[in-house]
């Protein structure tokens, strides 16, 4: 039988190893997380212990399966129209204020995950051109970005089975926006998959090739950054945001304390950063 056990040595050292790699900061007691993220590469790379994963994982000669256990490990679950209010004042107010600058709004979703919020952004920007024809003359531009590789292939695929379907998702939207693909799935159709540009990015790297952003979601990511790593992600948010840009953050993180570059606006329900100046 597989032996799952790591030595709080490994540990520690693994902890380490993620937290460089990803900005992912593991906590005391979440060896359950590992051996329950990393059980199937042990199968998948035919070894019999988890310290043995975690070990050549941390080789540089071992790119393929460190990137593959970097996966596993920040692959988080994600749903629909999350918290709804950050996409209700997309639709009623923010798409308005920005097309009126005489140009494309440009928005990110920041680590995209599956592709749920992005691809719900995409849907806001339908239903307002819809409901509201010539808001946005000029067009709206989605970049999303995440640190995975295969859920960046998942996303372009844009195929959802029917739990994650379920997770946010009114009948409404799935009759206007999906179609059957195979067994209970479905897939977006291609005039919502066209809309989003999906691309790898680490957050703790350099933004500056990605440009410039009117608004920026990354939301129910900062939890699991350092206090420093937080601070300068949002540093880097703030210089790539237009004056006066907007940043969505997750319902239980803030950028108080952490920087000087933004106002916060209460939207009731919920809140939203702006940039100054």
């Amino acid at each position: 039988m597989p032996n799952k056990t790591l030595a709080d040595t490994e540990y520690v050292q693994f902890r380490q190893f993620l937290e460089q790699h990803s900005g992912i900061v593991l906590g005391d007691n979440k060896q359950y997380l590992v051996r329950s993220r990393l059980a199937p590469l042990m199968s998948k790379y035919s070894l019999p212990t988890l310290s043995e994963l975690v070990q050549k994982s941390m080789k540089p000669a071992e790119r393929q399966l460190r990137s593959e256990v970097i996966d596993a490990m920040t692959t988080n679950e994600t749903l629909w129209f999350r918290d709804r209010y950050p996409f209700e004042l997309l639709a009623n107010e923010l798409l308005g204020e920005f097309a009126s600058l005489g140009r494309a709004v440009k928005i990110w979703s920041a680590a995209c995950s599956s592709g749920q919020e992005p691809y719900s952004i995409a849907m806001t920007v339908l239903e307002s051109q819809q409901k509201r024809p010539g808001t946005v003359p000029n067009g709206v531009q989605i970049l999303a970005t995440d640190l995975s590789p295969s859920m960046l292939d998942r996303c372009r695929n844009a195929e959802y089975d029917s739990l994650a379907l379920a997770r946010g998702l009114s009948e409404e939207r799935k009759r206007q926006f999906f179609e059957p693909c195979r067994d209970t799935s479905m897939r977006l159709k291609e005039q919502v998959r066209n809309m989003v540009n999906f691309r790898p990015h680490n957050l703790l790297e350099s933004y500056a090739s990605l440009g410039k952003f009117d608004i920026i979601f990354c939301r129910n990511v900062l939890i699991y950054f350092s206090p420093e790593a937080k601070a300068n992600i949002l540093r880097q948010f703030a210089a790539a945001l237009n004056p006066g840009g907007i940043l969505f953050l997750g319902a239980s993180e803030s950028a108080a304390g952490m920087t000087d570059q933004f106002d916060m606006v209460r939207c009731n329900p919920g809140i939203y950063y702006r940039k100054r100046g």
